[in-house]
């Protein structure tokens, strides 16, 4: 047997330790984000049913694919919810919904006839929005709405235990339909929802590009059945892309919440790099031979002692030493102005959103609080007046089994006198009363009754007997 023996190959020679280079960082800018395209969204696993098909969802796909790509697609319910994760997006939308909720709506009786029963209806029907926690409810569906763009609050009936096959039918205003009347009311992300049929072949009808019914976790309710809150509302051709939503207020804020973060972070980066050390030395002889190696080693001990207890040794013939400082003085305002351009867009005053007041004499922001409580009661009018008229109206069918009219609600004032403004409105009032008093106008009898029937009046508790 002849055996064979591969002679070994030669081993390599160790190679060389790396030589220090002295390298440059480039700054490279930050990438710019990647247009969205305009798309129809995708629905979350199980909310639409395997055997759904959207023919209409597929008509307006086609129609997206023919538009040019401007970026300004919807960047979808995931990426809006991690966004409600920075303080910068969640903190608008908490003060709007908490604004529009704070001092909330007054139920009240018109008319002259029969005032006590109305009074009584009054009663329950507050007992009743107290119970269905209407006033909580409608804060959460105006935060997601601005989170989201959209926000759904479902009426449940029968304690929920409503089939699926009825889910579908209308919610008609009628106490037969209504039964025992709303079990609770349940406010839905719209992350669990997606449209089911909508017209969007006849403008003339009142269902043009609106829902009839939605997919909930792959049931299918009728939209009487949801209460649908939209605050920013797009237009037709771009609806299905936003899943029948609105624009988000953290998507209208995102432009300038980057603009925002990115100027904090350069900031921070200059006033910690404010003073950049500066070694004057012969750099031909240092790149030769192994003197770099030497200097990388200085320059670790400098950084590793730099401090004001640090020392610096140099050669007194052939180095030099220097520290070069950035100036700081207009990094203030321009951190300032890029966070006040957050402010801007969501029309919330610096104050208010920032905690930032007015400088300079005799500043006062008062005006601009003035101006932000009149747009919170448009949109209190505006987004919940319609929800609630129709909550009100099915509240009143199952508990009296018919609608008064003659009941409705008052929004609270947001704004509010201090006691100076009030001291001195109360004057002008006593005033006036003594000039129609003195004028034979009044008599002092209608005046003092006018003041204990006031409401929020401190004389309501004087016996007009």
């Amino acid at each position: 047997m002849r055996v064979f023996f591969r002679p070994r190959a030669a081993a390599a020679p160790a190679a060389a330790p790396p030589r220090p280079v002295l390298a440059l960082r480039e700054a490279v800018p930050p990438p710019m984000p990647r247009p969205r395209p305009l798309t129809l969204p995708k629905a979350a696993e199980r909310v639409i049913p395997a055997a759904a098909k959207l023919a209409v969802d597929a008509d307006m796909a086609a129609v997206y694919r023919g538009l040019p790509g401007g970026g300004g697609g919807f960047p979808g319910y995931a990426a809006l919810a991690e966004l409600c994760q920075c303080p910068e997006y969640r903190r608008p939308a908490e003060i709007m919904a908490s604004e529009m909720t704070r001092k909330w709506l007054r139920l009240v009786a018109t008319g002259d006839s029969d005032a006590g029963a109305k009074a009584e209806k009054v009663r329950a029907l507050t007992a009743e929005f107290q119970r269905l926690k209407v006033r909580e409810l409608f804060r959460q569906a105006a935060e997601q709405d601005g989170f989201f763009g959209r926000s759904q609050i479902f009426l449940e009936l029968d304690g929920g235990r409503t089939p699926p096959e009825e889910l579908e039918k209308p919610l008609l205003d009628s106490p037969a339909k209504l039964g025992r009347g709303l079990t609770a009311l349940r406010v839905i992300e719209p992350v669990w929802t997606y449209p089911a049929d909508y017209n969007s072949a006849d403008p003339l009808r009142d269902d043009y590009f609106r829902p009839d019914c939605w997919y909930v976790q792959g049931r299918k309710v009728h939209e009487t059945r949801l209460l649908t809150l939209v605050s920013r509302p797009v237009p037709d051709l771009l609806k299905p892309a936003y899943c029948f939503g609105g624009l988000s207020l953290s998507q209208m804020m995102k432009p300038y919440v980057d603009n925002w973060l990115h100027t904090r972070q350069s900031v921070s980066d200059s006033v910690y790099n404010f003073s950049t050390s500066v070694l004057k030395t012969n750099m031909a002889g240092i790149l030769e031979g192994g003197a770099a190696t030497a200097l990388w080693q200085r320059v670790k001990l400098f950084t590793q002692m730099r401090g004001n207890r640090g020392v610096m040794v140099l050669d007194k013939d052939s180095e030099e030493f220097a520290a070069v400082t950035t100036p700081l003085s207009g990094l203030r305002d321009l951190q300032a102005q890029a966070q006040e351009h957050m402010a801007a867009v969501t029309g919330i005053p610096l104050v208010k959103l920032l905690g930032i007041t007015p400088s300079g004499l005799n500043a006062s922001s008062a005006g601009e609080m003035r101006a932000f409580y009149d747009w919170v009661e448009a949109c209190q009018e505006r987004l919940f007046t319609p929800l609630l008229q129709r909550l009100l109206r099915l509240t009143q069918l199952y508990l009296f089994g018919a609608v008064d009219p003659g009941i409705t609600f008052r929004w609270e004032s947001l704004w509010s006198l201090d006691e100076a403004e009030l001291a001195a409105a109360r004057q002008t009032e006593a005033e006036t009363a003594a000039l129609y008093v003195g004028q034979g106008v009044l008599s002092a009898a209608e005046v003092r009754a006018g003041l204990v029937g006031r409401e929020g009046s401190p004389y309501a508790a004087l016996d007009l007997t």
